[in-house]
């Protein structure tokens, strides 16, 4: 009896250790898969938070960029003008091609200079003093003027020089819905406007 006793309890032991063998892996196999399905959930997650905020990120670039394009347009206004009336002389706005000579368009995105045009002809001379020179728009930015404006002259007695009001119309990568415009007029002031739905087209397209 005593034999079959200590035989029984052996043999309850190496069951109860087979036991916690067997709960064990159990337990490791269920904590594998947990883990899988919580790598496959985040991954999930992250794709769609990945998938607004980069668009978001994207939009909030693009009108900083276009709302530093607008300042950079302003401050040329104002230097322009102040300097005009203060030398009495002509100064003169116009697009450029990342250079420092006036180009042949209505497209401003490449940047714009100012200078005193001394001799009159709208083109800068190698002795007419550069006010200013603006680099090129970046991220997708576009700023186009009104057609067949390819200068802004402004006057000693104040003002911006001949023709009806300049139109600018401004937009980027967020698209027409967010076009917007500058206009300045003869006596050299300027407002903010919303450009009509053939301008802000038109400001999309390549130049």
């Amino acid at each position: 009896m005593r034999r079959s006793a200590f035989h029984r309890s052996a043999m309850d032991r190496r069951v109860a250790r087979m036991e916690a063998s067997t709960r064990g892996t159990n337990m490791r196999r269920q904590h594998l898969g947990f883990t899988l399905i919580e790598a496959t959930l985040a991954l999930a997650v992250a794709g769609v938070v990945a998938g607004i905020a980069i668009p978001a990120v994207t939009g909030t670039i693009s009108a900083v960029h276009a709302a530093t394009a607008k300042a950079a347009m302003v401050e040329t206004f104002s230097k322009a003008l102040t300097h005009s009336t203060v030398t009495g002389a002509e100064v003169v706005l116009c697009p450029t091609s990342g250079g420092d000579a006036c180009a042949d368009t209505i497209d401003w995105s490449g940047g714009w200079i100012a200078f005193a045009d001394l001799d009159g002809n709208r083109n800068r001379g190698p002795n007419e003093t550069l006010l200013q020179q603006q680099a090129a728009l970046t991220n997708g930015a576009h700023l186009r003027g009104t057609s067949g404006r390819k200068r802004l002259v402004f006057q000693p007695g104040g003002g911006a020089a001949a023709g009806s009001n300049v139109t600018f119309t401004l937009c980027d990568s967020r698209g027409v819905a967010k076009a917007t415009t500058l206009v300045l007029a003869n006596n050299g002031r300027f407002r903010q406007g919303k450009p009509t739905a053939d301008a802000a087209w038109a400001c999309m397209q390549p130049p």
